[in-house]
């Protein structure tokens, strides 16, 4: 207890407390040697707490009913001009009943809120590892949520905290060994109280476990090793393929991670996840960017025209037991990285190496999101780049999409020394396509630079067209719309009509 909460208690006429129908109170527990025979104390029972109830209202009416009946309670001794100390163990706004009482009296009475301590930072200070450091996010979570959301949350932070455990447990559990942070959980129940227990998580006999106890995912930074940099080493490619020469050692893996078009908004929990747990990060310098500095993180930058060589180093440290997470924009599956990790992996001496791969937002889906909904029916993805396969091919396949009426998302438009081909496709698609045709421009999704526009097919013009530009050419059935505000929207009906 704080020196201010012993105080404002033995200042108090009134001490009341929340408790179950048992009476038992650990906030009373807490604050009972500080109490006087002469206090006047307010035990304020739930109803229900976790049973159910044939209250009309239900759970929640019966609660309703109960906080108010309790301010009201309150506010008889508040009226009669007797101070009132309202204990709550933890800090009283932090899922605290406190809170309840707050909403119904402070507004009505002089209130003063003295801050505690909450089981967050009792649990870090008893297992005596930090909860965050530097640029670490810390996330709170209650063990009531689904198992789908406490798994994404998990997988997405850096250090994380579940309350409310008891009978949420065997969920909590499963969440955390599907977000992969099983190994780093610790346990901790009645912290810094009679009955305490600190263990691993993955120990725990969920029997075992009370409403009051919390797990820890505490700091990855403070389990490096003394001595670790805490700013991210940079290697290039050359000098570590020459590191990692040798025999294989311990039990490494690869997890090829999309990005997204962009930043961290349009990355996935799971890919936050990968990325964060890595100790070596691969990829492309642009990609690699995007990813935050992490102490003893390792990066390996180079440029976009080594992806065999990427793949190769990711797998070579890999078999020496580091945790890869290879940097992919977009996809990786779509025109990106999975293929050329895929590729060499399945060729000795890599063929044992775990190799996963994330999915990430691809820029068509990111461009036609902007657009409205260009994508809605059959659709067709296509790369104009020579660069890997001949003209003819890429020719041929835009002929047979057209002509079967598809919607185009065309990646790789141009670039500075790919000038022709926007033009030439631009022909090939009027053979089958109508002169006002929806074509969007999509250049530099979710960037800085980003910008949106729609022509008509026979308007396009190759001069505005770059490496960074997505083009997303119409069916015959998609629409262009201008709406009240200004904004034009895209979109292609899914209904297709009967021939």
């Amino acid at each position: 207890m704080t020196v201010r909460a012993v105080q404002v208690i033995a200042g108090a006429d009134v001490i009341a407390y929340h408790s179950a129908r048992h009476g038992r109170s650990i906030a009373r527990s807490i604050a009972a040697e500080h109490l006087r025979a002469d206090h006047i104390e307010e035990a304020l029972i739930y109803p229900v707490t976790t049973e159910s109830t044939d209250h009309p209202g239900g759970y929640r009416g019966a609660l309703d009913e109960f906080y108010e009946s309790a301010a009201a309670r309150l506010a008889v001794h508040l009226d009669a001009g007797r101070t009132v100390a309202v204990i709550s163990e933890g800090d009283p706004l932090f899922y605290g009943s406190y809170q309840h009482m707050h909403k119904r009296l402070a507004h009505r009475y002089p209130t003063e809120v003295i801050p505690g301590v909450t089981s967050v930072s009792a649990a870090a200070a008893r297992l005596g590892k930090p909860l965050a450091e530097a640029d670490e996010v810390l996330t709170i979570l209650p063990g009531t949520l689904p198992e789908e959301e406490l798994t994404a949350r998990l997988a997405s932070t850096d250090t994380a905290v579940v309350m409310k455990l008891g009978r949420t447990f065997p969920t909590v559990r499963r969440a955390m060994e599907r977000s992969g942070r099983l190994p780093e959980a610790h346990y901790v129940e009645r912290a810094t109280m009679t009955g305490e227990r600190t263990e691993k998580l993955a120990d725990i006999d969920a029997e075992t476990v009370p409403y009051f106890s919390v797990s820890v995912v505490p700091s990855r930074i403070a389990d490096l090793p003394p001595g670790t940099a805490t700013s991210t080493e940079t290697a290039t490619t050359t000098e570590t393929a020459t590191a990692t020469a040798g025999e294989p050692s311990g039990h490494g893996e690869v997890v090829v991670v999309g990005t997204g078009p962009a930043g961290p908004l349009w990355l996935t929990p799971e890919s936050r996840g990968a990325l964060a747990a890595a100790e070596d990060l691969v990829g492309y310098t642009t990609y690699l960017d995007r990813v935050p500095l992490r102490p003893g993180q390792r990066r390996h930058a180079s440029d976009n025209k080594v992806e065999s060589e990427r793949a190769e180093l990711a797998l070579d440290l890999a078999r020496r037991g580091r945790k890869v997470a290879v940097v992919s924009g977009g996809d990786p599956g779509i025109f990106a990285m999975a293929t050329a990790v895929l590729e060499v992996a399945c060729q000795a001496p890599y063929r044992a190496i775990p190799v996963r791969v994330l999915p990430g937002v691809t820029a068509a889906n990111a461009a036609a999101a902007r657009a409205g909904a260009p994508l809605g029916h059959d659709y067709a993805v296509i790369s104009l780049s020579d660069r890997l396969k001949p003209w003819e091919v890429i020719a041929e396949r835009l002929h047979a999409a057209a002509g079967a009426d598809l919607a185009l998302a065309l990646y790789n438009p141009g670039s500075r020394s790919r000038t022709w081909q926007v033009g030439k496709a631009r022909e090939l698609l009027l053979e089958h396509r109508a002169p006002d045709t929806p074509v969007i421009l999509a250049r530099d999704i979710g960037g800085p630079e980003e910008s949106v526009r729609t022509v008509h097919l026979a308007d396009l013009d190759p001069h505005q067209v770059d490496m960074r530009t997505l083009l997303i050419v119409g069916s015959s059935q998609t629409q262009a719309a201008r709406r009240e505000d200004g904004t034009e929207v895209v979109w292609t009906p899914r209904r297709y009509p009967e021939g």
